[in-house]
């Protein structure tokens, strides 16, 4: 073991190493592709190795049968930076220059499978996607790093409407102080590596901030000069009352049962006014005749 990245796990003071899988095979031609996990990012490279590694020509690379480049000299091909979609079966084929049979041999196929470095973002709005109007809101943009590669880091960027809301950081993080309607919208964010080969984003969240209902007063229209009061209200022992343990609906309720003693008030006032009506209209009273 060279380096301190090499170790697999440590029991009981001794230290041991990753292990890896060796196969052995007795064909003229063979693909040696990389002897550990490759994951997003990886630089993937495959070997075409002959028969007692004999030179070769005319080497062609396949992937699911599809041949990758022309035939050439070169017995090793490499992929920069690999991505999932890169997957598959590998063969490669080639022709002896000597001692060989001369004709053209081909490897039994390998299965490269490139594993995900991280998972696809999705952002989260805490506490709600629906936040009441001045309450904060924390975004989360939540991933997870495969479990070979925890130590790798990630950087975050967070997203408002085709807009950048911050630049990348190591928080996966961002905090709303204060929601206002201005802050509803549709958010997503971005996770992506420190040296910016493999980047995901997140799917989008809609964000809408509920305003806060002002409370509505009721207004009791003024009692004419020198017409009849209306009636005194009720008492307090005579005023029903509703309890709930629900604050708001509480205060709707109370705001229901002042109104109907509006109304009731009203419909005293209207009685009075009908009685004088009545005495005013009953049969023999006087009426000045007009001249």
């Amino acid at each position: 073991m060279t380096r301190s990245s090499d170790a697999g796990f440590q029991f009981k003071g001794y230290t041991f190493s990753k292990p890896f899988h060796l196969s052995v095979s007795y064909d003229w031609l063979i693909l040696q592709g990389p002897a550990t996990s490759i994951f997003e990012g990886d630089t993937l490279v495959l070997h075409c190795r002959a028969w007692q590694d004999w030179p070769l020509t005319q080497v062609i690379f396949y992937r699911e049968g599809s041949a990758l480049g022309p035939p050439g000299p070169k017995s090793e091909f490499s992929i920069t930076m690999v991505q999932k979609s890169d997957s598959g079966h590998y063969h490669c084929s080639g022709i002896f220059r000597s001692p060989g049979p001369g004709s053209r041999e081909t490897a039994s196929p390998v299965a490269i499978t490139v594993q995900e470095l991280f998972t696809a973002p999705v952002l989260k709005a805490l506490p709600s996607s629906e936040p009441q109007e001045g309450g904060s809101v924390t975004l989360s943009c939540q991933t997870k790093l495969a479990l070979q590669r925890s130590a790798s880091r990630l950087l975050f960027s967070f997203y408002k409407d085709g807009r950048s809301l911050s630049v990348r950081g190591v928080s996966s993080e961002l905090k709303i102080p204060k929601a206002s309607e201005e802050h509803s919208g549709s958010y997503w964010c971005e996770a992506v590596t420190e040296d910016r080969q493999i980047s995901k984003q997140s799917p989008q969240l809609e964000i809408w901030v509920q305003a806060l209902q002002k409370p509505t007063t009721s207004e009791t229209p003024p009692t004419e000069a020198g017409g009849p009061l209306p009636p005194p209200p009720a008492s307090s022992a005579e005023q029903p009352r509703f309890s709930s343990p629900d604050p708001h609906l509480h205060y709707q309720m109370q705001l229901l049962l002042k109104q109907m003693q509006d109304v009731r008030a009203l419909l005293g006032h209207l009685v009075m006014e009908l009685r004088d009506l009545s005495v005013y209209l009953k049969p023999g009273t006087t009426k000045v005749a007009d001249k």
